[in-house]
């Protein structure tokens, strides 16, 4: 059976983590009811922060319609994605890609926590759009997947990015 790269083989210390995580939790006006996948999720960024990461989280969440919808903007999941990562901050993002997120994403220094906005708010996401896989590229030098209840999906996010990253691996989960 082929070996795949996980954190250990590579050298993430001050990089931009790309880090696809599948944080479709549950919420239920504006709060997360179970936090176990955010949980889940909480070893893969304490290691990359301990290897002086920026670490950049991004997700799908639910089935927006077209564009963005508050009902499911990730934005209630910084709460439980603190509290999961022993209380240190996460910045947020109101957009997974554009100029937005590239401001967060510059504004993180090693050790630090971003999350991007519901990549599903952008119908590049589910198409499998290279231009899509593209602009989220641009925040990234590494690309860690831990999103593996998605793996199978072709999505820009899961698909085409990790062939745009200079580095790519699986998450501590796996």
């Amino acid at each position: 059976m082929p070996k795949f790269r996980t954190l250990d083989d590579i050298d993430v210390h001050g990089k931009r983590v790309l880090l696809r995580a599948d944080l479709n939790v549950p919420v239920k006006a504006g709060v997360v009811t179970d936090a176990t996948r955010i949980e889940r999720l909480a070893p893969t960024i304490e290691a990359l922060i301990g290897k002086g990461a920026r670490v950049v989280v991004m997700s799908h969440f639910g089935r927006p319609k077209a564009g963005p919808d508050p009902a499911l903007s990730l934005r209630p999941l910084i709460g439980p994605l603190e509290k999961a990562i022993g209380g240190r901050k996460v910045a947020f993002a109101a957009d997974c890609i554009g100029q937005e997120a590239k401001r967060v994403v510059e504004a993180l220094q090693p050790g630090q926590v971003a999350l991007l906005e519901n990549l599903r708010f952008h119908e590049g996401e589910e198409a499998n759009s290279s231009d899509f896989a593209r602009a989220l590229a641009e925040l990234g030098d590494v690309y860690i997947d831990d999103a593996f209840s998605a793996a199978h999906r072709a999505y820009a996010s899961i698909a085409a990015l990790a062939g745009l990253v200079p580095s790519s691996a699986a998450g501590a989960s796996a």
